[in-house]
């Protein structure tokens, strides 16, 4: 039997958009490709030798960071990105975001170590279809490549529970709301990071860490940090 003659079947328990869990075994002649998105060399060649083992799945190629990311899936059009977020090429999310803005026929599945608030939010408002951790295990992870190559949103039970919690959460009254990145940078000032810290933890320049600020203060109509941080607590932005 060929890969093109496969079918993959698979029976797991991951949580989906409406609530449900997807317990059928999922069958598909199609062979679906990928490309592998993370900075990490032997991570590249772990998820490379997976899919490749397990009939239904093509591994067209591989990217170091988002910049390399978005050349590979323009000139491999790939069915699905599995994608790393903190990556030094390029972040995650600022990849996932210009993929969306191009239209890219690729579904993204993040899949990384991360799982705070700052991380899925903003992957997920970027125009991720599925967020999984790394500990995933195998089966679920091709189900999860099979949802996504499907149009379905699929979500490992740790960040279904933070993207709920975060809906749930009291939003910013009477002003116009943070967005995701301005919601990183207040994070991270609330820690006490530096602009240059904040620029590097992010992948971004201090000139738009800088611009990110200006504008969250005139979101929250104080005048500097630590007033930015009392107010953000105030309004429960911050937890």
């Amino acid at each position: 039997m060929t890969d093109d003659e496969a079918t993959a079947a698979a029976v797991t328990d991951v949580t989906t958009t409406d609530g449900t869990t997807t317990d059928d075994a999922v069958t598909d002649d199609a062979v679906i490709s990928l490309l592998v998105v993370d900075d990490h060399p032997v991570v590249r060649d772990g998820l490379r030798g997976m899919f490749e083992s397990a009939p239904g799945f093509r591994v067209l190629g591989e990217a170091a960071g988002g910049a390399e990311a978005l050349q590979r899936a323009a000139a491999l059009d790939p069915d699905v990105i599995l994608m790393d977020l903190r990556m030094p090429g390029g972040s995650g999310v600022d990849a996932i975001r210009e993929l969306t803005r191009r239209g890219a026929r690729a579904k993204v599945l993040v899949l990384t170590t991360y799982d705070t608030d700052s991380d899925t939010l903003p992957a997920i408002e970027a125009g991720a279809t599925g967020y999984l951790l790394k500990d995933a295990p195998r089966d679920d992870l091709f189900t999860a490549v099979r949802a996504a190559a499907q149009g379905r949103t699929v979500l490992s039970p740790a960040v279904a529970s933070r993207l709920v919690s975060a809906v749930r959460a009291p939003k910013n009254p009477g002003g116009e709301p943070l967005s995701a990145r301005e919601r990183e940078v207040l994070a991270l000032v609330a820690r006490g990071t530096s602009n240059k810290e904040i620029a590097r933890e992010l992948f971004i320049s201090e000139a738009t860490v800088k611009t990110h600020l200006t504008h969250l203060y005139a979101k929250l109509g104080v005048n500097d940090r630590a007033a930015a941080v009392a107010t953000a607590y105030d309004r429960g932005i911050l937890g």
